[in-house]
Parts: C-alpha cells; structure tokens; sequence
C-alpha cells in the first residue's frame, strides 16, 4: 500500500511540527473555540481540513503546478485570498457589522452560539483562497514519493490523505486547548471582545503579508 512511498514515518513526524506551527489556521481554530467552546472550534478545525483536502487534490492534478508556474493565476488566488483574510480581520473588528462575519460576532457577543455552517465555511475558504497552502503541498509531498513510484498520482494523493488526517487531530487539539482555556479564566471570557479585535487585527496582517508575497516561481 505504501510501496510508492519513502520514510513515511519521518513525512509524519514533519507533517505534525508543520501542523503545530502557528498561522492563519490555528488562530481561526483557537480565537473560535475560546469565544464559544470545543464544538465551535472544532467544526473551525473541520473546515481548516477540508480546505487541505481541495489543495491535495489540486496538487495531484497538477493544479498547484499551474499556479506555480502562472504568474496570473497566483496573483488571482493570493488578491483572493489576501482580500478574504482582510475581510475576516475587518469583521471580527466590528467594521461593516451588517456583513456575515460580523453578524456571527455579534451573536457570540450576544451570548449565543454562532452559526456552525458559517464556521465551517469560513475556516475553509480561509484555506482554500491560500495559495501558499497550494505551494507547500506542491512542494512538499513529492519528496517522499519513491523516484520508481508505479503511480505518482495516487502516491499523492495518499500523501495528501495522511497529512491531512494528522493535521485533523492537531487542530482539534487547539481546539481543545482553547476551549479548555476559556473555562478556566474568567477573566479571559470577560475579555473575549478584546481577543477577537486582537485575532482580527491579525488576520488583516496575515492578508498583507500575502498580498506582498511573491510566486516563488519567479
């Protein structure tokens, strides 16, 4: 099953420190779950890995290659996905209140848990609209696909499927972690207005630095 495959154990073992790395992701997961609790940040963490499982497969058809390759097609995704980063950020601040985002802070401020479906979606186009998460994979997994590999494709997308499925259990876990560290301080859950203009502040940030980053291609 795994003939096509080199030094899986060591794709895992840098696939989970790859995981644990703070970004985007993570602060989607964590700034959710100590707002409104293990559920909430876990359907975030659900929407994060279903964004990877569309990057997966992009990579195995060749899709990443493209947005490698294409200047057009790279600036395409990362104004996308830069602008949707600042939007988040502008919403979790409290600007234009009558858009979606902000709608669902309002509710989670409001005592009220926010809308599941809204969660999920947003944590997947937060990593669906990254076309550094399209690079990386791109980058990362043929390095332990076998050069003599019968079929590189399906390789792949075992690859993909196994990253993937470490990186579900990861981001539950900071999910868990926030949850855990919303019950435990009070005064953390008091200040969970001034949490979320700190999240949103950094997603605007993760939105510039984005919208500045170059295809490495060039």
């Amino acid at each position: 099953m795994f003939s096509g495959i080199d030094n899986l154990g060591l794709f895992i073992v840098a696939g989970v420190l790859l995981n644990l790395t703070p970004g985007p992701d993570v602060l989607y997961i964590m700034t959710h779950a100590l707002k409104s609790g293990w559920r909430t940040g876990a359907v975030a963490a659900l929407g994060i890995t279903a964004g990877c499982f569309v990057h997966a497969t992009a990579a195995a058809l060749g899709v990443s290659a493209l947005l490698a390759a294409s200047s057009t097609a790279f600036s395409i995704l990362k104004w996308l996905g830069a602008a949707y980063l600042v939007y988040v950020g502008c919403s979790m601040l409290g600007v234009g209140q009558q858009q979606p985002v902000a709608q669902e802070a309002s509710i989670v401020m409001a005592g009220e848990p926010p809308s599941l479906s809204r969660v999920f979606l947003n944590g997947f186009w937060t990593n669906v609209l990254n076309p550094k998460v399209a690079l990386f994979f791109l980058a990362f997994l043929p390095q332990f696909i076998a050069p003599g590999a019968p079929n590189k494709s399906l390789s792949f997308v075992l690859l993909g499927l196994i990253f993937n499925f470490n990186s579900l259990w990861v981001n539950l876990a900071y999910a868990w972690v926030g949850a855990s560290l919303s019950q435990q301080f009070t005064a953390l859950r008091q200040g969970m207005r001034w949490l979320e203009r700190g999240a949103g502040a950094m997603f605007i940030g993760f939105g510039l630095k984005l919208a500045l980053t170059d295809n490495p291609s060039n």
